[in-house]
């Protein structure tokens, strides 16, 4: 895990750092519970179920402690007190089934044993001792092992009481371990949307929408399951873990030491693992990024994909990604299957197979090292060791997804991004200068020495071919990039100054194919502002004209409007567009051909709206059709990102320039329509000269076909333009 990856996600478990702590902590009780069951064991196998092997001695002092036996009392001897006075000593010991009692003291008990003819025979290291023995009844035994019976029950009711503590704290281990996690992915995921928010428009010119989705579903859903799954399986076998040794040291430090060799032995397995697992799956969330993107722009663009026949291009393109995204998909299964838990299944073995063979062996040769209940419990508590093992093992396929995936997340969120300001600005006037800028996306320039003035209640009307500027002035107006050089005003107060959300507060923009939000027509009128009440919304509507036009829809201003608008006609969506500019009543107001995508009727309809909608407030109209623009105060002629001409319409028809040249193109091809000649000289020419800049579909109006003075700025990708009011 790369330390900057590591530093951030530990930066976002510190905001429900109290639940993890407490999580952790009952994770730890829970750990100590449940270890509890084999000492349990041990105590009710060594000090109860073959502690009545050792000496017993006659007592005249009945108790629940006492044995009776042929008319004497008999107790364990770890059971007298100190100052108790002890009588003859005697022994229960088993050969085969059977227990025979044997009177008398017997130095040594290890041994093989066999019982003849009234004598019990011990044999060890070649010597054999015979002891005069009597076999016990089943009753008889049962009366020796009646004194354990408190303990062992005392025992069995403490091993439940454990019990249920570790039920209840393995379910508020997972509940508040899982309940933390989805606190920090809530945050995550709010922190990664509200980042995209801030990053510049730049940001978004060469990378595709599929991709940045991508990051915010995707890889923040995969350190999801690193916070819940992964995590939990860690912390908690990393516990475990630590509780296991202190209990396998506890039974018999030997025996701990043997077990160590499985930390190495793990550490080194997840090293080499991580080794080839993070190349594959870095590259697996690529592929998987791209698929997205080619999935998001493929659905987009399918219209231009169906009428060019280009199902089978994008197909084999689509197959190519997910064909090497399946590649090494397979390289990750291999290295799973090979590095699975089988493997811990081996270790696991080989410790039980050295620890019975070692001390076992020891045991059953009659050397006794250790008790059969420290064997006992060693081997449940070494069972326990690899469960955890097995836990975080089976999760190393995803802890590295999920540590790749965080690195591309943090990584995003490492991009310079812009702060959103609070706050407003009073409603400006709307007076704009630019005074000589020049800017680049680059390192050419796409605006030279750019000046003009626009006043308050002015209409700047901007023209010319694609790539010669337009949108660039409208990109700088909105703060979406910054000039190099000059600088630009709005009344009189320089705009890098202010806040960027501050001055786009009192900007509207009118697009020519109008981008709808799923809802209704009131909410994307009022795009959810609470300033904006109904009241507004439907005189808006009203003022453009939209209220006789939208009239046949059921819903009325509560009509659904799916994605784009797209069950609605071009004309509708525009007049839609044009009531949301005219709700939020900006200072400045951009028309991006307003009309180009409206029929004749409609157009005639909105045209008077549009003269109120512009009454008092700066407009620029991008403009292609030069007819819709004639009234403008003035009209900048853009030729490779200069101003080449300026004026009013009847002045720049006057000067016999580029504008004339350009009205009398569409003038020609007018009149060839209006004498139904159809073979004018310029009538292969498009009728709209100047494509705008800004965002559109497929179904834009393309650019004319000898247009020429296109700059490079015609193959940058175009920079989302700006709501009313969105900042």
């Amino acid at each position: 895990m790369k330390t900057k990856t590591g530093k951030a996600l530990f930066k976002y478990a510190l905001t429900a750092k109290r639940t993890f702590i407490l999580a952790l902590v009952m994770l730890a009780i829970g750990v100590a519970a449940d270890l509890a069951g084999p000492f349990i064991a041990r105590n009710m196998i060594d000090n109860h179920m073959l502690a009545i092997e050792k000496p017993f001695y006659e007592t005249n002092t009945a108790s629940g402690e006492t044995v009776s036996y042929n008319g004497k009392l008999y107790k364990r001897g770890d059971r007298f007190a100190a100052d108790e006075t002890k009588g003859g000593e005697v022994h229960l010991l088993q050969a085969g089934r059977p227990f025979y009692f044997v009177e008398g003291a017997i130095p040594d008990t290890t041994g093989e044993r066999s019982f003849e003819g009234g004598v019990l025979t011990l044999t060890k290291g070649g010597e054999s001792l015979q002891y005069p023995a009597v076999k016990l009844s089943t009753k008889e035994l049962y009366a020796f092992y009646k004194p354990e019976l408190p303990g062992i029950r005392t025992l069995v009711l403490a091993y439940f009481g454990f019990l249920l503590v570790s039920i209840l704290m393995e379910f508020g281990k997972t509940y508040w371990l899982q309940s933390s996690a989805n606190r920090v992915i809530q945050k995550l995921r709010i922190d990664v949307y509200g980042h995209i928010q801030k990053l510049p428009v730049n940001y978004f010119d060469n990378l595709p929408a599929g991709k940045v989705v991508s990051r915010v579903t995707n890889d923040t859903e995969a350190v999801k399951d690193l916070f819940i799954a992964v995590l939990s399986n860690f912390f908690s076998g990393i516990v475990n873990m630590l509780g296991v040794y202190v209990a396998l040291f506890l039974l018999d430090f030997r025996l701990g030491l043997i077990c160590l060799f499985v930390i190495p032995v793990i550490a080194a397995w997840v090293v080499l693992y991580r080794k080839f697992a993070t190349r594959y799956n870095t590259i697996i969330r690529s592929r998987l990024s791209e698929i997205n993107a080619i999935i998001n722009e493929s659905i987009q663009g399918m219209p231009v994909i169906r009428v060019f026949r280009r199902q089978q291009q994008t197909s084999d393109e689509f197959e190519a990604l997910n064909d090497d995204y399946m590649k090494h998909q397979n390289k990750m299964l291999n290295l799973n299957a090979l590095t699975s838990h089988n493997l811990v299944n081996v270790i696991r073995n080989l410790a039980f197979a050295v620890v019975l063979w070692y001390f076992g062996g020891a045991y059953l040769s009659a050397t006794g090292i250790v008790s059969l209940g420290v064997l006992y419990a060693f081997v449940d508590v070494l069972g326990r060791l690899f469960q955890p093992i097995t836990g975080m093992v089976n999760q190393l396929a995803a802890l590295d997804s999920s540590l790749v995936s965080a690195g591309r997340v943090f990584e995003l969120m490492d991009q310079p991004g812009v702060d959103v300001t609070d706050g407003s600005m009073p409603r400006y006037k709307g007076n704009v200068e630019f005074d000589d800028v020049s800017f680049a996306y680059k390192k050419d320039y796409v605006l030279k020495n750019i000046s003009f003035t626009a006043k308050q209640g002015e209409t700047v009307a901007l023209v010319g071919h694609t790539g010669s500027g337009k949108s660039s002035i409208i990109n700088l107006l909105f703060r979406f990039y910054d000039p190099q050089k000059g600088s630009i005003r709005i009344d009189g107060q320089e705009v890098t100054s202010l806040p960027k959300q501050w001055i786009r507060q009192h900007m509207g923009i009118v697009l020519q194919d109008p981008y709808l939000f799923t809802g209704t027509i009131a909410s994307n009128v009022s795009l959810g502002d609470s300033r904006i009440s109904r009241e507004t919304v439907e005189k808006a509507l009203k003022d453009v004209g939209a209220d006789r036009i939208l009239a046949h829809l059921p819903g009325g201003l509560d009509e659904p409007v799916v994605e784009k608008g797209s069950t609605l006609s071009a004309g509708e969506r525009q007049l839609i567009s044009f009531a949301r500019a005219l709700a939020f009543d900006p200072a400045i107001l951009i028309l991006d051909e307003a009309t180009a995508n409206i029929d004749t009727e409609t157009e005639a309809l909105i045209q008077s709206a549009l003269e109120v909608l512009k009454k008092g407030r700066t407009t620029f109209i991008i403009a292609h059709r030069l007819s819709t623009i004639r009234s403008a105060d003035q009209i900048l002629v853009l030729h490779k990102g200069e101003v080449v001409e300026r004026g009013s319409h009847d002045e720049l028809l006057a000067l016999g320039g580029r504008y004339y040249q350009m009205y009398r193109l569409q003038g020609g091809i007018a009149d060839a329509a209006e004498n139904g000649s159809g073979q004018d000289q310029d009538s292969g020419s498009s009728s709209t000269v100047g494509d705008s800049d800004l965002p559109k579909t497929q179904g834009s109006s393309a650019p004319a076909a000898g247009s020429a003075g296109a700059s490079h700025e015609s193959k940058r990708p175009a920079a989302a333009s700006p709501l009313p009011n969105l900042s």
